[in-house]
């Protein structure tokens, strides 16, 4: 049986079976990244559920693992060499485990940086610039009298989907025909516009074509319809 006990982590949050990849994550846009990816991928793990809302991300244990507390993190009994790995930042996860297992990541070099390309745009762009658009439409930001930074999220974010229908418009997926870790990023944040966020009419979203039926296509997938909901709220 593997020891992990080099990682804090596992204190507050005892592995039940140490020998498979340990998830530490609740079910938001970052978070299934990795669940819909161990999901596709048949990887066996064992989901570990953080409350966010009760910042337990903030608390040593969590911030041993992942010193920016934030979620997902993974550690993987069966790193490289042999050996423990812990690792955070949903993308890095994404990579990684891509390239452990040899799926959804192109094996050519020019396809897979241009997978790793779209990846990029998610963590840089789609991301970052949702998530303040769903703060400042739905949360607390609505408030704000300032208009002016609601205003600069709302329309790079219905920028950034027509970038996506773009992309889209002819192709099943980011590649075309091949599903890869670049379609896997992406679905959390964009499935949220027209969702949680409540945004898709001020972002023009249902004027869209390729983007919801890209939307459609990866949410009849039964290991991305798990992994939305992966780990259960806590």
């Amino acid at each position: 049986m593997t020891d992990l006990s080099a990682f804090p982590i596992t204190k507050r949050w005892p592995a039940q079976n140490p020998d498979i990849l340990q998830l530490y994550s609740t079910p938001t846009p970052n978070g299934v990244k990795v669940s819909i990816m161990l999901e596709e991928i048949g990887l066996p793990y064992e989901a570990h559920s953080i409350n966010i809302g009760q910042n337990e991300t903030w608390g040593p244990e969590y911030l041993s693992l992942n010193p920016n507390g934030k979620i997902p993190a993974i550690i993987d009994p069966n790193g490289p060499g042999g050996k423990p790995l812990g690792l955070f930042e949903s993308g890095a996860i994404l990579l990684y485990l891509a390239e452990k297992t040899g799926k959804l990541l192109p094996t050519d070099p020019a396809a897979r940086y241009e997978v790793i390309q779209w990846v990029m745009f998610q963590m840089a762009a789609v991301g970052p610039m949702f998530g303040q658009l769903g703060f400042f439409h739905k949360f607390a930001g609505k408030e704000f009298e300032d208009k002016r930074p609601f205003e600069r999220y709302r329309a790079e974010s219905e920028r950034l989907l027509k970038v996506l229908e773009t992309r889209l418009t002819g192709r099943q997926f980011i590649m075309g025909d091949e599903y890869t870790i670049a379609d896997i990023a992406l679905i959390g944040w964009v499935r949220n516009i027209n969702g949680f966020y409540e945004a898709g009419e001020i972002t023009k979203y249902n004027e869209l074509t390729a983007v919801p039926a890209w939307v459609e296509r990866l949410l009849a997938r039964p290991a991305v319809a798990r992994g939305l909901n992966i780990p259960a709220r806590a």
